[in-house]
């Protein structure tokens, strides 16, 4: 998988705030126990059980089939573009997968709320969207990972990430296997749109169109910059593929 590189430096400035961010350990719950007031006839609630852990190889293939797509989008939540891409979605009634910066997800938890309340699926895409996260150490690594999971869970108000998508595709076996221990599904794809580099329209839905028969999920950005090329290329894009038969789905879990 590609790496994306250049016009990142919108992430520098939440670099400083993901040093801050106190470490996870492994095992550990996002959520305590309440323990009830002093003397309260209350009983005492339990912790949630761990998430389940799932396999740690690279997912790539749609639940929804032969015919399935996956749309994927990362780097958000942003005030601005998410709810266009939101607004999109509910148009033509399509599902995606939103791969969500830790910070981001921190800054604007009403837009993760409404994401879920949507139906979509949560993705944890780090604290801080550093794309050399492989040539870190495992302990850098875990901070990233367990951190945005934290971050995007309390945003989420509960709802955890059901999936991990690596910077850049920065992954590294310790990475996959720590974040399928904690429920979440490393998470490819298949089709870049290049968006992010702002090509045009046309370029885009071109190359969505060109590269889809390598498989069915598809990268595109709701923030980092100006997504309004990535808006028009989905409103053109999604009914034209559901004309073509293809049904939006979920990557596997």
């Amino acid at each position: 998988m590609a790496r994306h590189s250049g016009g990142r430096g919108w992430y520098g400035k939440v670099v400083g705030a993901a040093l801050g961010v106190t470490l996870l350990t492994t095992g550990a719950s996002i959520w305590t126990a309440q323990a009830g007031a002093l003397g309260s006839a209350e009983p005492e609630k339990a912790a949630p059980a761990a998430p389940k852990a799932v396999s740690a190889t690279i997912a790539h293939a749609s639940e929804a089939g032969e015919r399935g797509i996956n749309l994927t989008i990362d780097d958000g939540p942003d005030p601005v573009w998410t709810p266009q891409v939101l607004d999109l979605l509910r148009e033509y009634r399509v599902k995606a997968t939103f791969c969500m910066v830790g910070t981001q997800a921190q800054a604007h938890p009403e837009l993760v709320k409404k994401v879920v309340a949507a139906g979509h699926r949560l993705c944890d895409h780090s604290v801080s969207h550093n794309t050399a996260m492989d040539k870190a150490s495992q302990e850098y690594q875990s901070k990233q990972i367990l951190d945005a999971e934290r971050m995007i869970t309390e945003a989420s108000g509960g709802v955890r990430p059901m999936y991990y998508r690596a910077p850049g595709g920065a992954f590294t076996p310790y990475s996959r296997k720590l974040a399928a221990s904690r429920g979440m599904r490393p998470l490819g794809w298949n089709v870049d749109s290049k968006d992010f580099e702002r090509p045009g329209t046309e370029a885009i839905i071109a190359t969505v169109e060109r590269e889809l028969p390598s498989g069915p999920t598809i990268l595109f950005h709701d923030a980092g910059g100006d997504r309004s090329q990535t808006v028009e290329a989905l409103r053109r894009l999604l009914p034209h593929l559901k004309e073509q038969g293809y049904t939006f789905g979920f990557p596997v879990r």
